[in-house]
């Protein structure tokens, strides 16, 4: 009977050495210990964001890897295949701040580097021909690789649909990418990002044509609910016009003139009903 005893002191002793060890950290000129933990905290990323390299991929990882930039994630153009899923990289840490935004407003948030994950997609971007400005198309794989990428970290880290954005959407008066063929319908039948409903959009437009136009005042008011830094003087200035061409090559890519027409407020609106109604 005392030999049981004993046995269940030296266990009762050793899980008790064990709990403690477990949660000290040794940090050279001090110990941590982690055994209790706050209930009031939560993640850094509250954004992610897509980019466009504008070269590729050896040049991207050589840059995306030095001194002056950097980012979360680069998806390949054409990721190679290992075990069956595509390859992309992860330069930074989820954890870390990657030096992909800049300067950045979005929904209130400034300066997104230290609220966000940074996925640098490998495209070339704009391509100035002697026909006029063409763009990179994504390949299917790559679409496929990114996906995976973009669901994987909403779904971890609970980002809303309106907080998934491009790097134009956050800085309109510097950036135009991830541009007009970034796949931000694919992304969204796949569960990431915003879009409004068609029949929302048709509802709103309400008999206009799409390319009347419409209230600048009114439109700047919507985008700035959604998002978007942008003023609400009713004023078409170039800095006013950089903003509309970025929400309409986000949610409406085959014209990002810029103007205020009636399709661009009727999308806005639409967006509108949906995540902030």
């Amino acid at each position: 009977m005392r030999a049981s005893f004993r046995l269940c002191a030296l266990a009762f002793a050793c899980a008790f050495i064990t709990a403690c060890t477990t949660t000290m950290l040794n940090r050279g000129t001090y110990q941590a210990d982690t055994q209790y933990q706050a209930r009031n905290a939560d993640s850094r990323v509250r954004f992610l964001v897509m980019h466009y390299t504008e070269i590729d991929e050896a040049r991207s990882l050589a840059v995306l890897t030095g001194d002056e930039v950097s980012a979360h994630y680069v998806v390949p153009d054409a990721p190679r295949i290992q075990n069956g899923e595509p390859v992309v990289y992860q330069l930074v840490p989820e954890d870390k701040r990657a030096w992909h935004a800049g300067q950045s407003f979005w929904q209130g948030a400034t300066e997104l580097n230290a609220s966000s994950i940074g996925i640098e997609n490998v495209n070339l971007g704009p391509i100035d021909t002697p026909s006029g400005r063409m763009w990179q198309p994504y390949p299917p794989a790559q679409i496929d690789a990114l996906i995976k990428l973009s669901r994987d970290i909403v779904e971890r880290y609970r980002i809303p649909p309106t907080r998934v954005v491009g790097h134009s959407d956050i800085a309109p008066q510097r950036k135009i990418d991830p541009g007009p063929l970034f796949p931000w319908h694919a992304l969204y039948e796949a569960g990431i990002g915003a879009w409004p409903d068609d029949a929302d959009v048709a509802r709103h437009l309400a008999g206009r044509d799409a390319k009347a136009p419409a209230d600048v005042r009114a439109l700047q008011e919507k985008l700035k609910r959604y998002g978007y830094d942008v003023a609400t003087d009713g004023v078409l200035d170039e800095k006013t016009r950089r903003v509309f061409s970025a929400f309409q090559m986000h949610f409406r890519p085959f014209d990002y003139a810029g103007n205020a027409d009636a399709e661009s407020d009727a999308i806005a609106a639409a967006l509108l009903d949906k995540y902030f109604p």
